[in-house]
């Protein structure tokens, strides 16, 4: 099966999930210069059923996280175990715990799928140890750190000169100079930064 093009993605979704990066930034954004959905009758205002606005609040969640329908039901169930948090706000929380969404919140990745293939490339150690699993989830006093060889080379000084540019998160403790990422503590979830009804997404799921 064909895979959509990403910047397809936001004009579906209807706004900017921040995909690609400084392209999202710039003129050349798709979304900047076609603000509708893709297709033929992309322009025409559409009505959506409430299960479309599931299905929509859905997908922008697993595009924005870079994962699948298998993976979100997952992080469903184990949202659904947790007693201390509503299920939506468990969800939140285990989604901003990925590796790959720390890295991106710390600023050493431009996208979330940037930094999915950093960690898959085996950039980074945790805790002393080589980890190459995206998905991981951190835990309070991880220490994310870029590997002593990727610290000698252009990737090192792309990531120094996004500093003044960037605002991790306060459960981040973010060491621009020795390129390490300390979690502090799990996220709360009015932290969560992205704008989307985690409800009513939730509710595709319970039928």
């Amino acid at each position: 099966m064909k895979k959509e093009p990403v910047c397809r993605k936001c004009r579906r979704a209807g706004m900017k999930l921040f995909l690609k990066g400084e392209k999202c930034f710039s003129p050349k954004c798709p979304m900047v210069r076609r603000p509708y959905p893709p297709g033929f009758h992309g322009q025409k205002p559409v009505s959506l059923s409430e299960y479309e606005k599931q299905l929509r609040e859905a997908q922008k969640i697993k595009w924005t996280y870079g994962i699948r329908d298998r993976q979100f039901k997952n992080y469903l169930e184990e949202a659904k175990r947790q007693k201390e948090l509503t299920v939506a706000d468990a969800l939140k929380q285990l989604l901003e715990r990925r590796l790959d969404n720390v890295v991106f919140l710390a600023g050493f990745a431009l996208s979330r799928r940037h930094a999915r293939q950093m960690v898959s490339h085996g950039h980074f150690y945790l805790n002393g140890r080589k980890i190459t699993i995206p998905s991981y989830l951190v835990k309070p006093n991880d220490v994310i750190a870029l590997k002593e060889k990727s610290k000698k080379s252009q990737l090192a000084e792309e990531i120094k000169r996004r500093k003044e540019s960037v605002q991790p998160p306060e459960w981040l403790e973010v060491d621009f100079e020795n390129l390490t990422i300390k979690v502090k503590r799990l996220p709360l979830p009015e932290e969560v930064k992205v704008p989307f009804d985690f409800d009513l997404a939730i509710e595709r799921y319970s039928r």
